[in-house]
């Protein structure tokens, strides 16, 4: 234990670090706050708003599933999946973040097992396959295995987590991890393998990581990128090949190569009012119509036109039907809500006395937040037409379910973290603690000389 003397406003002010973490404390040692600690109410807040969001706005965009006997069905449907998350959120914000971490492993093993059995015998949806069908319930790995692996890279650099960044080591075996889930994952879909890709170099970026270290993870990443879009060619190749024959098979190939580059033409080219609407640009179009039908203050929740001739307007495009109902107000404002959540994620990271509920809550956050900025960035056509649902917003029941969880997490290390300031329970927090999770927080680690 150090001390270092620093002249302050109010006299002496005395800074003691255990294990790199300073500990403030003004007028002789701080007392322990004995009082029983509870979850971070802005982020309850920002998940309820969501929730409030995502039932008033799945009602206006269903309009397409809507049926004669009964009309609220859609909105019933989604409204289970909403409470069943409640529950997991209720659940999890009483269980330590530790016990989260150590399951890390396990649920890495299962989602991963899930994710292949969906690539070999999965169901297809929209031209993927990515489901497994059970008792008439859709489970789709993608979205679980999304998750598993931010709680696995969290673990794994808090655990390998020093004053200069994360070591080594630490920074080769969470990238391994990822090359090893994307190699599985991209069957279901590049977008997801691209997104799991920019949330880890995230996670390496709040975790210190150098910048020799990040061209040289960039660079395996882009290799591991090509190889794998090269291979998903194949793959369709050859099972093209199994059902018509190999001339059919050469031109069916340069007829994707074709598709994928016309949608980046289309994309770079954009839209205009006299395009004629097709199946390659109906989804763009709309979206853009909707977008303007609701102006700067919308044209009121439930009063959505578009929602009836937009395809899939209650998920992969639910937040175009957002701005139609609520306007250019509506639409900023949901964006502030995310980013607000992780603002907050951030303020209590920083504050973390432990490196891994320090990545645990901001790798979840970067997630949720990350996610829905790629779908906003879809819907307004600032990236490629792709499906990524809006989180905790869009209709899918495992998407729902799998950030519910990830917000579950982040109220259980508000609760559970020990905060700087409070030597005696950071005391406490390290007794309790295994010894491979005993690795300091250093991003708010300072020294200052008297």
């Amino acid at each position: 234990m150090a001390e270092i003397l620093e002249n302050g406003p109010q006299g002496i002010l005395i800074r003691e670090t255990i294990d790199g973490v300073a500990v403030t404390d003004r007028k002789g040692v701080q007392k322990a706050n004995t009082a029983k600690r509870r979850s971070d109410p802005y982020i309850w807040g920002i998940y309820i708003a969501l929730l409030v969001v995502s039932i008033i706005e799945l009602f206006s965009a269903s309009s397409t599933e809507v049926s004669a006997s009964n009309v609220y069905m859609p909105l019933i449907r989604h409204a289970l999946f909403l409470v069943i998350g409640l529950g997991l959120v209720l659940t999890l914000q009483n269980i330590h973040y530790i016990r989260i971490s150590n399951l890390s492993v396990l649920m890495a093993v299962v989602s991963l097992a899930l994710l292949l059995f969906s690539n070999l015998f999965g169901i297809e949806i929209n031209g993927a396959q990515r489901a497994i069908s059970i008792a008439g319930f859709t489970i789709q790995p993608a979205e679980i295995v999304k998750y598993t692996v931010v709680i696995l890279l969290a673990t794994i650099l808090g655990r390998n987590q020093s004053p200069g960044g994360i070591s080594t080591k630490g920074m080769i075996m969470a990238a391994v991890v990822v090359v090893i889930f994307a190699a599985c994952l991209w069957k279901n879909g590049l977008t997801n393998t691209i997104l799991l890709f920019l949330v880890s170099v995230a996670m390496f970026l709040i975790g210190g990581m150098k910048w020799k270290q990040f061209f040289i993870i960039m660079g395996i990443y882009g290799l591991c990128a090509g190889a794998l879009y090269m291979l998903k060619y194949q793959d369709e190749n050859a099972q093209e090949f199994e059902r018509v024959g190999q001339v059919e098979t050469v031109a069916s190939s340069e007829g994707r190569m074709e598709t994928h580059k016309g949608r980046i033409s289309r994309f770079l080219e954009g839209v205009s009012p006299d395009d004629k609407i097709d199946d390659y640009n109906r989804q763009v179009v709309f979206a853009k119509i909707a977008q303007a039908n609701g102006g700067v203050f919308g044209q009121g929740p439930g009063n959505s036109r578009e929602s009836a001739r937009l395809p899939l307007a209650f998920s992969d495009y639910i937040y175009s039907i957002i701005i139609e109902d609520t306007g250019l107000v509506g639409g900023v404002a949901l964006l502030i809500i995310y980013l607000l959540l992780l603002a907050r994620a951030g303020r209590i990271a920083y504050r973390c006395s432990r490196a891994i509920p320090s990545f645990l809550i901001m790798g979840c956050a970067v997630l949720i937040v990350l996610q829905a900025l790629v779908h906003m960035a879809i819907v307004t056509g600032l990236f490629p037409v792709s499906g990524q649902p809006l989180p905790l917003i869009s209709k899918g029941g495992t998407s729902v379910l799998v950030m519910s969880v990830a917000i579950g997490t982040m109220l259980s290390v508000s609760r559970f973290s020990v905060t700087n300031g409070n030597k005696k329970e950071i005391k406490a927090e390290l007794k309790d603690l295994p010894k491979d999770m005993q690795a300091a927080n250093y991003s708010n680690y300072e020294i200052k000389s008297s």
